[in-house]
């Protein structure tokens, strides 16, 4: 049995910190990296589980650092390289094709794996190769690991945009849909959207809807882009049905119709 003491432990996570981008800050990943950590060096197997954007393939690239990295999808190479290596990442071993064919080469070539996944597979079926399971929760349920997170693409961001200007917290709502692929998304529009102009939005929206029209009701179908965000603007603005109705140059029951028009997009506002 691996005993380690929890200073040796909490002083590893430290260390291995600032060797990757892998994040610690909620009691969640901290055990994941605690874990990372002990299979460095124990050379068993591993599935990391999650959603996309957890960190999975971050904790994988830190756990075997000089091992190539496998797409699923790509059977053929990925049983090539199994062959070849002593150690391998498999990416999104739910999409490979074969899986009793990938797990008997494992077993005969002795190749060290660390793999990624949804969860598409059992523990059943995923016994005879892996170990080591361990489970990476969505970013809505680490909170910590958010804030920091959105400290690193702020920084991050400054420097690949050029930006000195200070983020503004104050209405930013963390978009977790794709946990960090959307966090990140997220920062680096909102720094953007501060220098953008209106040539650069119709831009936008132009290559936006290019490829999407074709229908006989396109006029209708994309007037939502323009009277949602105007609507939230002004919701922000102004607070109040009566105000915003009286700066738009609309009557209060057309506002109406409007907000309940787009409620899908969760307009809310005040009656006074």
């Amino acid at each position: 049995m691996l005993l380690m003491t929890a200073d040796v432990v909490e002083a590893a996570v430290i260390t291995a910190v600032d060797a990757t981008n892998f994040l610690t800050a909620s009691s969640a990943s901290i055990e994941a990296f605690k874990t990372a950590n002990l299979l460095k060096g124990l050379g068993v197997n591993a599935m990391i589980f999650g959603e996309r954007g957890t960190g999975k393939l971050t904790l994988a690239r830190y756990i075997l650092p000089h091992a190539p990295v496998l797409d699923a999808n790509n059977f053929d190479e990925l049983l090539d390289a199994i062959e070849t290596n002593r150690e391998v990442i498999i990416h999104r071993i739910d999409d490979v094709a074969n899986l009793k064919r990938l797990i008997e080469t494992i077993l005969k070539y002795k190749t060290r794996v660390i793999a990624t996944g949804g969860g598409r597979y059992t523990q059943e079926q995923l016994d005879d190769i892996f170990t080591i399971r361990l489970a990476l929760p969505p970013l809505s349920e680490r909170d910590e690991d958010v804030h920091v997170l959105i400290e690193a693409f702020v920084k991050e961001a400054r420097v690949t945009l050029g930006k000195s200007e200070p983020f503004d917290l104050e209405d930013f709502v963390p978009d977790l849909s794709e946990n960090a692929i959307s966090l990140r998304r997220q920062v680096y529009l909102h720094y953007l959207i501060d220098a953008i102009s209106e040539n650069d939005l119709m831009g936008i929206m132009e290559r936006f809807m290019v490829d999407k029209m074709g229908t006989s009701n396109d006029y209708r179908h994309f007037l939502h882009l323009y009277e949602v965000p105007l609507i939230r603007a002004g919701i922000k603005r102004f607070k109040s049905q009566l105000q915003l109705a009286d700066k738009l140059g609309l009557n209060r029951n057309t506002l109406r119709k409007k907000i309940a028009e787009h409620s899908a997009y969760q307009l809310e506002i005040k009656e006074s």
